[in-house]
């Protein structure tokens, strides 16, 4: 399934970390945000990584999964980079 996972992290050292962790499941769409395509089991292990890093109350993470008739249905337009695990619609 394909996820949107965006973040907002305070800590410089915390951000390097998730961004890294980003970088081995999914590929960057914008600074914070990234495109991935997981089954469920990598999908929880990304997440687990993820939730370990964080600071709850001060940092912000969310995932957006998105079936195959809405990522059909989805709209890009501008620069995109697209990788093998990433399915792309381009209009």
């Amino acid at each position: 399934m394909l996820t949107l996972v965006a973040y907002d992290i305070s800590d410089h050292k915390r951000l390097a970390n998730i961004a890294k962790v980003c970088e081995n499941y999914g590929v960057r769409v914008q600074y914070s945000v990234f495109e991935c395509y997981l089954d469920e089991a990598e999908f929880s292990e990304f997440w687990q990584k993820l939730v370990e890093i964080i600071d709850d109350n001060e940092d912000r993470l969310v995932a957006y999964k998105i079936d195959a008739r809405s990522a059909r249905e989805t709209l890009t337009a501008g620069t995109m980079v697209c990788s093998e695990r990433v399915i792309c619609y381009l209009v």
